[in-house]
């Protein structure tokens, strides 16, 4: 069964582990490292059995695995998040 995120503007999309990966990615992550949060990710979604998930919480999930790994990469999606896409994603 697929999982679909709910995205800001209220449209959907299938879930896409790739999505995380080029965002871990843009925050300095290697991509071994990126790819294990996707997989976690991943996991935990078809483990909960939920077949929705916002942006919003999907972001703060990867956040805080980002975080576990190395704080200047989440520092570096907080400060991308600000400057370029002019949102307090840590909110």
């Amino acid at each position: 069964m697929p999982i679909f995120v709910i995205k800001r503007d209220g449209g959907r999309e299938e879930f896409s582990p790739e999505k995380i990966v080029v965002s871990c990615l843009k925050a300095g992550a290697p991509l071994d490292v990126a790819r294990k949060i996707a997989r976690i990710i991943e996991c935990d979604l078809l483990k909960s059995g939920i077949n929705e998930v916002t942006t919003k919480d999907l972001m703060k999930s990867v956040l805080s695995y980002l975080r576990q790994e190395n704080e200047e990469w989440y520092r570096n999606w907080i400060v991308f998040d600000r400057a370029v896409k002019k949102r307090k994603s840590e909110e």
